[in-house]
């Protein structure tokens, strides 16, 4: 089986398209009749399902992977860790399964931005969801220790009262953008058109 596009996707770290690759691949050797060994890239196929955001993907995945890989493989089953962390929505518990494993050269770059993209989806999920929050939940949900959860969150333009160890979440200004109605828009025009005749 020819991997050099999931290479050259490694490779450039684009990994929103790998899994559409290894998708795309493991369908042309089924209908080929080609059975997938210990050399299909399965612990990359799991992270990459797990980085975009496809959870019922990676657990159809993991359904499908054979009992023996994943007996000889145990980085798949430190991804699937990862996968079974974000379904049960255990926030903290998927850096902690991050940081468990010690994950092949290929492996680590797709955890690493998957855990750089995981900590902003988290901030994003605080920001939208409280006012204060102490910096030991903070911590908790960004999967930091104390100290680099407050400096993140200091970083962000939060504010911090030291003597409560609370963060003053600082939302953001959302610029909103006007909808133009269609009818409006004609009832201008008729207008503008009636003025000039």
């Amino acid at each position: 089986m020819d991997f050099s596009a999931l290479t050259d996707a490694l490779a450039s770290k684009s990994y929103d398209q790998i899994a559409n690759i290894c998708d795309t691949l493991m369908l042309q050797a089924a209908s080929e009749g080609i059975a997938l060994g210990d050399d299909w890239p399965y612990a990359i196929h799991l992270l990459v399902h797990i980085y975009i955001n496809d959870i019922n993907s990676a657990r159809f995945l993991f359904k499908v992977i054979p009992s023996a890989v994943k007996e000889r493989q145990p980085e798949v089953l430190a991804a699937w860790k990862i996968g079974q962390r974000l379904w049960m929505k255990e926030y903290s518990g998927v850096h902690e399964a991050i940081r468990e494993f010690n994950w092949s050269p290929e492996a680590q770059s797709v955890v690493a931005a998957f855990s750089e993209l995981y900590t902003k989806r988290m901030f994003e999920l605080l920001l939208s969801a409280y006012s204060t929050i102490s910096i030991q939940d903070t911590a908790l949900f960004l999967g930091m220790n104390e100290d680099d959860a407050a400096n993140y969150a200091l970083q962000q333009g939060w504010t911090m009262d030291p003597a409560s160890r609370m963060l003053t979440v600082n939302k953001q200004a959302v610029a909103t953008e006007q909808k133009l109605d269609p009818s409006k828009l004609q009832r201008l025009t008729e207008y503008v058109f009636h003025l000039k005749h």
